[in-house]
């Protein structure tokens, strides 16, 4: 037996997972928002990607968030 005490990882605040994939396509979309709202539309997309239980950020995706910001 050791008597190495076992490595906490830190407390999650949600269940979302910790990263998310992004396929080439929505890579693209998001790198053609202006720079000055893509940190907001990121989070709005991955927000919609967990929202539906989805670890993998579609263009479906990116256009459902374009479409919430009226663009």
């Amino acid at each position: 037996m050791s008597d190495k005490m076992p490595e906490r990882k830190p407390e999650r605040i949600s269940d979302e997972p910790e990263t998310l994939t992004w396929t080439p396509e929505a890579q693209e979309k998001l790198r053609n928002i202006p720079y000055f709202v893509r940190s907001q539309a990121r989070q709005r997309i991955e927000e919609i990607t967990y929202a539906q239980n989805s670890n993998t950020v579609t263009v479906d995706i990116v256009e459902q968030a374009r479409l919430e910001f009226g663009q």
